[in-house]
């Protein structure tokens, strides 16, 4: 998908008589946006900002590197570089003894001034020159604009990161800001660069700071193309990027089960995994959940134990639920010092985890997929079994549609009586909506949000199909799959298995239930392996293992799966 974007000017920082100002360009392309208000609490957004800055650049993909001649090159520069210092040394000791009674040269602050607006300003040009010329070496650290949008009663500014597995979300309260005005609801791209990334960081308590959509960028016209602070630019947005934000937004769409976490806890557990680094698989966060009883949350493989005795869980029954993508929490460290408390919300073991971190009139959800190289179109993770069973009908979509144009925020229970639909159907058509980037759950709230992520509206054809295979693997339940061996060894866990009373199937798991090797006598099998995924075959085990979408086909089950 192509997204063209037009800025007049760059978001900045800058300073004022009374403080900073956070004015941001939004995209011209879309509807009037805007909002100008003063923060009362700026050291707050600075954190924040900064931590949603860090899950947008957070690319932890495997990257092959050769070490042909590593070693000869490293030897030969361990002895240049001791001949360098053994002589630079010594001229260097020569001097100081001249200047040992020396007075401080003058000027020497100004120089070094000068010399670092000389470096800024060459970083600077250098980013402008790769974003002109090489765009897509560019957008392989920033695919797309972070999105923002102006409601009622919160501003949340949305992201996705470069590796295509984590989203994050920052939420601000209107009434964190002292005054507001200029304010015109919508969702719109703002301009984002490295620049303004570290003019966040000159944000600091004490001064005022004053957060701005610029109202005045809506004024230029198309035609004032010449104008040096007009801008247009047209991104190649791929189509694996569009399908994992759509797919997470819709797994964030579903009723979860709510673990609160203390802000010891989540210390504890981002200085533990600050400190080391797995080496062998299972790389798991376990969820041990008994009501009423303290949270108990296990890091896997070292069997690391975080028991949370202040925050006992409030579900109704006992389980155990292990989730992956932990190494990513380390983008909430800056966030500790300013935590009330953390909520995970969690959907299931293999499924996406949203981790929420409350700092008063603020609020950071991270989402997690669980897997660092994400494919969405091959059918290979848990996260596709998400999807209703059965689409929503027309008369139930347009119902939504039309709350959500009197009104941009419901809850769940509010549209059902609104619509006169029960919560499962409802729930279907949210769910449909939000994979289409029309509507988001906000989590921390409770409510569902009108918020259409693109500037035209998104069909499946523009986001990708589901993979057939795993609709397939969907419907193969209960007795059509029938397991005759199941054993583990130190490769993963072997399994057998029938599947619709005519196909064998074999398949090995590894410790993150991932499907790493099989066998099925099906065409989709023979002509592509596990190239193009795993067959319905063997998706169809691996749920059955799993405990996914074993249920009787229809929307109540599916809602059940996720309520209990």
């Amino acid at each position: 998908m192509q997204l063209a974007v037009a800025y007049r000017g760059r978001s900045q920082v800058a300073q004022t008589a009374v403080g900073l100002a956070v004015s941001l360009a939004p995209n011209l392309r879309r509807d009037r946006v805007s909002y100008v208000g003063a923060l009362k609490h700026p050291l707050r957004f600075r954190e924040a900002v900064s931590a949603l800055h860090d899950v947008v650049i957070s690319d932890l993909r495997f990257k092959p590197k050769s070490k042909a001649g590593y070693e000869e090159w490293k030897k030969a520069e361990a002895e240049f570089e001791r001949r360098v210092r053994t002589e630079a040394v010594k001229l260097r000791r020569a001097e100081l003894e001249k200047e040992r009674n020396k007075p401080m040269p003058a000027g020497l602050e100004g120089r070094f001034e000068k010399c670092r607006r000389r470096y800024w300003d060459a970083r600077n040009k250098y980013g402008n020159l790769l974003a002109r010329e090489d765009p897509e070496l560019w957008r392989m650290l920033l695919p797309c604009d972070p999105v923002i949008t102006v409601s009622p009663d919160v501003l949340f500014f949305e992201c996705f990161s470069s590796d295509e597995s984590s989203y994050g979300c920052l939420n601000v309260q209107r009434d964190a800001f002292v005054s507001e005005s200029d304010v015109a609801l919508g969702t719109t791209n703002v301009d984002y660069s490295w620049r303004l990334y570290e003019h966040f960081q000159t944000i600091r308590s004490y001064r005022e700071t004053r957060f701005a959509i610029d109202p005045q960028g809506f004024e230029v016209q198309t035609s004032q193309a010449g104008d040096g602070g007009y801008r247009e630019e047209k991104i190649e947005l791929p189509q694996s990027w569009l399908r994992g934000f759509a797919t997470l937004q819709s797994a964030m769409s579903l009723p979860a089960k709510r673990v609160p976490v203390s802000r010891e806890g989540l210390y504890s557990l981002v200085a533990f995994l600050r400190r080391h680094k797995a080496k062998a698989s299972p790389r798991a966060v376990r969820f041990e959940l008994k009501p009423g009883e303290p949270v108990r949350i296990v890091l896997e493989p070292w069997g690391k134990e975080v028991v949370l005795h202040d925050t006992p869980y409030p579900g109704p029954k006992a389980e155990v639920i292990r989730v992956w993508g932990r190494d990513r929490l380390r983008v909430l460290g800056r966030l500790l010092p300013l935590l009330d408390r953390a909520d995970v919300y969690l959907l299931g073991t293999g499924l996406p985890a949203f981790w929420v971190c409350r700092m008063g009139e603020m609020q950071l959800t991270l989402g997690l997929s669980g897997w660092t190289a994400n494919d969405w179109t091959s059918g290979g993770s848990a996260i596709d079994q998400l999807a209703p069973p059965v689409e929503p009908s027309a008369d139930v979509m347009r119902g939504i549609a039309e709350a959500f144009r009197t009104n941009p925020t419901w809850t769940l229970a509010a549209l059902a009586e609104r619509t006169h639909a029960a919560a499962p159907v409802v729930s279907a058509g949210l769910n449909k909506l939000a994979l289409l980037g029309q509507v988001i759950h906000d989590l921390p709230h409770g409510v569902y949000r009108w918020r259409q992520v693109m500037p035209v509206t998104l069909s499946a054809e523009v986001i990708g199909p589901e993979n057939e295979e795993t609709v397939a693997a969907r419907q193969i339940t209960g007795w059509k799959v029938r397991v005759t061996a199941d054993g583990s060894d130190a490769k993963g866990r072997h399994v057998r298995a029938v599947v619709d009373g005519r196909s064998e199937v074999e398949l090995t798991l590894d410790a993150d239930d991932r499907i790493v090797a099989g066998k099925c006598g099906c065409s989709y099998f023979y002509t592509g392996g596990l190239r193009k995924g795993p067959c319905r075959h063997l998706q169809a085990v691996r749920n059955k293992l799993l405990g996914v979408g074993q249920e009787a086909g229809g929307l109540d089950a599916w809602y059940k799966r996720f309520v209990n």
